[in-house]
């Protein structure tokens, strides 16, 4: 009678652990996400018909997208107040909504030791610990968020400039110009990093990743059951060396 060699069951049993999702963003912090997403582009977009004079030319219906605009820019801040909201909710009545977009809002505002050394070393010292977030995903967080309110300001006192004199209306102009310009790039480099890691983008729509990778590029607790366990596979040793058999699992009789 043939039998499963326990090294084979302890290498079936360590891919297995290794493939199983752990959860990386919950419901809500992908609704978040791609929402602002959406709101985001439609601003750099519309931003650039009006900012750039060729393209504003090309493209024509000024007013339209300058309508556009101001709509999306007056929306930017709701889904993030919306997702704080039930973030707090969930921690005055434990609700499972919620509850990732709060602790990963508190990893986000939490600079460490840790996240001083990532930073002068550029993120090239992979000794470094960190939790779910780098540095510099932490400092990528920290100025998207602080530019939507001078953002939106600096566009109210341009979409309604009479209460405001001129010298306001020209700092103002400045202002939300070069955020324009300092957002392009940010959120470009973002989209690029994302599309460069296809598993890492792929939990933004799934919510999950393999658990082999969260073990390679990240250190925080998986939210998973069974609880974490190292990815290692423990193979005893035995008294003849595994063979593969392309036709089948490896046995012996």
């Amino acid at each position: 009678m043939a039998t499963t060699r326990p090294a084979d069951a302890q290498l079936a049993a360590g891919i297995a652990r290794a493939t199983q999702p752990v959860r990386r963003f919950d419901v809500l912090e992908r609704i978040v996400h791609w929402v602002n997403a959406v709101l985001f582009l439609t601003l750099l977009v519309s931003g650039s018909c009006l900012f750039i004079p060729a393209l504003a030319a090309a493209v024509g219906r000024r007013e339209t997208f300058k309508d556009l605009h101001v709509i999306a820019g007056f929306a930017l801040p709701v889904p993030i107040i919306v997702g704080a909201v039930l973030a707090w909710l969930s921690r005055r009545s434990r609700l499972a909504v919620g509850a990732g977009f709060a602790a990963d809002g508190r990893d986000l505002a939490r600079f460490t030791a840790a996240d001083r050394r990532w930073l002068r070393r550029l993120g090239r010292d992979r000794s470094i610990p960190f939790g779910k977030f780098n540095a510099g995903q932490k400092l990528n967080a920290a100025f998207v968020v602080g530019a939507i309110p001078v953002t939106m300001v600096t566009g109210l006192m341009l979409r309604f400039p009479e209460p405001f004199a001129d010298s306001w209306r020209t700092g103002a102009t400045f202002v939300h110009d070069w955020m324009y310009l300092a957002l392009a790039v940010v959120i470009i480099g973002h989209v690029a990093k994302a599309l460069s890691d296809p598993t890492s983008l792929k939990s933004m729509v799934t919510g999950h990743v393999p658990r082999w990778w969260a073990a390679k590029h990240r250190t925080w607790r998986f939210d998973v059951a069974p609880t974490a366990e190292p990815v290692a596979v423990d193979v005893a040793p035995t008294a003849e060396p595994a063979t593969v058999d392309d036709a089948g699992p490896r046995t012996v009789s």
